[in-house]
């Protein structure tokens, strides 16, 4: 996200704050994409037959409305930190509510940690470019990414996620997604690089 693009949210937050209603709903719907894109990734694989991450979503983003009042920070960071704080939470019941021996220990690493800390790829292919992980540590710029990967197809979408967010062995991801290991291999190489163009373009 650009500087500009920075300041503009940092003005709806404040703006919002200071009880200005079209500003939060602006907001909202501003994060939209980036609580979705944080709900995919923290839905694990074996979740997903029994979890539609667009719940996750919705009682996000809805707690986070009705809380709003509470909130009591004053920058982005501390504005997605919040948002982030609340899909952890609701993340957790969620795996809990289905069966807390079934949980990845990559599900705790994703939702838990720092800034960016959900978006750690697996080892990266030769001559594929940049990785989106070593973009998001660069510009820290976190909304910017998850809408850059709103834009990409539902088949690149899936395989980040799958790979490099989960960071599933490529078998398990090929199987997922019904295509043979070199394909899938194939499939991601080109998500990254329309990943990483998309980024570059903003």
């Amino acid at each position: 996200m650009a500087s500009g693009d920075t300041s503009q949210l940092d003005q709806l937050l404040e703006r919002a704050r200071s009880g200005d209603a079209s500003a939060r709903d602006a907001l909202f719907q501003r994060c939209r994409a980036y609580v979705g894109f944080l709900a995919k990734s923290h839905v694990d694989s074996w979740l997903m037959p029994k979890v539609d991450s667009s719940d996750l979503i919705q009682q996000t983003l809805l707690e986070a409305y009705e809380a709003f009042p509470k909130f009591t920070g004053n920058t982005e960071g501390e504005w997605l930190a919040w948002l982030k704080r609340i899909l952890r939470n609701n993340a957790t019941d969620f795996v809990r509510r289905f069966g807390a021996a079934k949980r990845r220990a990559a599900l705790e690493v994703a939702i838990g940690g720092g800034q960016s800390s959900y978006f750690r790829p697996g080892p990266i292919l030769v001559d594929q470019g940049e990785s989106p992980s070593s973009i998001v540590s660069r510009r820290e710029q976190e909304i910017e990414v998850a809408n850059a990967l709103e834009q990409l197809p539902e088949e690149y979408q899936q395989v980040i996620i799958l790979r490099s967010l989960q960071r599933l062995p490529f078998n398990e991801v090929a199987e997922q997604m019904n295509r043979s290991r070199p394909a899938t291999q194939m499939l991601w190489m080109r998500a990254v690089r329309k990943l990483t163009e998309l980024l570059g373009e903003q």
